[in-house]
């Protein structure tokens, strides 16, 4: 009975420490206020996957990737992706938000299922904006977070990875 009692517990303790910030209608109107918001999906070849694997020193696990363009009056506002990695063992998703351009403009985490003490803060975020892709590397001036190392670098990496295939895919 201890046993049942303990498992119970334990299972409860892990539920509590997902937590799920916004959905995705919801995140896309931070990026986008009320204007309407158009799919643009993307199909890489392979010579294309080689070139973001390459930008984005990371893999693309999906030959499918989704741009959510947002646009007023025919006017592109921005592009949006929303990305789920896994951090240690549970999801983080953020939706990374590139200005027409394709620079960054925001990171906003959705979902986080690690401890929360793992999650990398807002200010981290913005200490991204406006880089370019060859200066979003940890050797290149962007710092770790001590206790929530894994999750900057699994964060970085989505952040790379959408912003390598805007250049390859979207920009061209």
């Amino acid at each position: 009975m201890k046993k049942i009692i303990f498992l119970m517990l334990f299972s409860f303790a892990s539920l509590c420490e997902a937590q799920v910030f916004y959905s995705k209608t919801e995140a896309l109107e931070l990026a986008f206020g009320k204007s309407p918001v158009e799919n643009l999906s993307l199909f890489p070849e392979e010579t294309d996957a080689a070139k973001i694997q390459s930008l984005a020193k990371t893999k693309l696990e999906s030959g499918l990737f989704t741009f959510y363009v947002g646009k007023e009056n025919g006017k592109i506002l921005g592009y949006a992706a929303i990305e789920t990695e896994n951090v240690r063992t549970k999801p983080e998703t953020l939706m990374i938000v590139l200005t027409p351009e394709g620079e960054l403009r925001n990171v906003y985490m959705l979902a986080f299922h690690e401890p929360p003490e793992y999650m990398p803060p807002e200010r981290w975020f913005d200490l991204l904006k406006n880089r370019p892709l060859a200066e979003m590397d940890f050797s290149k001036g962007i710092d770790a977070i001590s206790g929530a190392t894994l999750s900057t670098r699994s964060a970085l990496s989505s952040v790379r990875k959408v912003m390598a295939i805007y250049q390859v895919m979207v920009k061209k």
